[in-house]
């Protein structure tokens, strides 16, 4: 069986973190390992409280986690400050990771600010460089490469500005722009690709970035490319949304298990 790891936040309502992102990787056949960094109080409706685990504890997680069982891909999720940043980007060098995802998770989707000024710098100078692909939406793509972004030239050059610090690929997502469909921006170092998909309407978008990050790893670990997992993951991710179970008061969670061939349907059918 294939393995991968998530080093991120717990959820308690099992929308987003490590929670999607375990259940992204069950999805795909893929067998996931965790490293908590933080615990959350959260629902649908917002994040109310974070509490961040020592630096120490996180890298005694990835250590005791790797030294057993070996993931074929890792991926990382919320890093609420700069020693656990730090600590995850040494352990990543120091035990010869495989290919690993950043989803730089900045801001809840609720707007509330999970990681402070001097996580982000220690993330762009100590963890980027380790990235096979780093994932940013619009807003963590403006944070990172400190540049706005506008239009998609914009887009393109601030996919160069997070290459530079270090990334393999940079895979700018396009939710966040105001476009009927969304269109996802590879950018490899040396040429750009584009993946438009249909945006599905509703509130039901809780955990979309951990989702499609920790689909991209999920598939990496299977020996996919990249070029391949990225549409794939966006596939996946529109497919939740859809058939998301209608759960919660604000954004809720989505059906991470919606192509399942061996589910049931919400009627009882098969």
């Amino acid at each position: 069986m294939h393995t991968a790891l998530t080093i991120a936040g717990s959820d308690p309502s099992g929308g987003a973190g490590i929670q999607a992102d375990l259940k992204t990787f069950a999805a795909h056949g893929v067998y996931g390992l965790s490293v908590v960094t933080a615990i959350t109080a959260q629902n649908t409706l917002g994040v109310t409280a974070v509490d961040a685990m020592s630096s120490d504890l996180v890298t005694a997680q990835i250590e005791a986690v790797v030294s057993d069982i070996r993931p074929e891909a890792a991926k990382t999720g919320l890093l609420p400050t700069a020693a656990i940043v730090e600590s995850v980007a040494a352990a990543v060098a120091a035990l010869e990771s495989p290919l690993l995802v950043v989803d730089p998770v900045m801001i809840a989707k609720s707007g509330t600010a999970l990681m402070d000024d001097e996580a982000v710098a220690a993330m762009r100078t100590e963890l980027l460089r380790r990235a096979f692909v780093v994932t940013p939406n619009i807003p963590e793509a403006e944070a990172l490469s400190g540049t706005t972004i506008r239009t998609e030239n914009d887009r393109r050059e601030a996919a160069r500005r997070i290459h530079r610090l270090g990334a393999g690929a940079v895979v700018i997502t396009g939710g966040h722009l105001p476009s009927h469909d969304i269109v996802d921006l590879l950018y490899d170092g040396h040429t750009f690709a584009d993946f438009r998909g249909e945006r599905v309407a509703g509130r039901n978008t809780h955990g979309t970035g951990c989702t499609f990050a920790a689909a991209i790893a999920a598939m990496l670990a299977c020996g996919r490319s990249l070029a391949d997992a990225v549409p794939r993951a966006q596939q996946y991710v529109a497919g939740a949304i859809r058939h998301a179970p209608g759960l919660g008061r604000g954004h809720g969670p989505m059906d991470h298990f919606w192509n399942r061939s061996d589910r049931s349907d919400r009627s009882g059918r098969s």
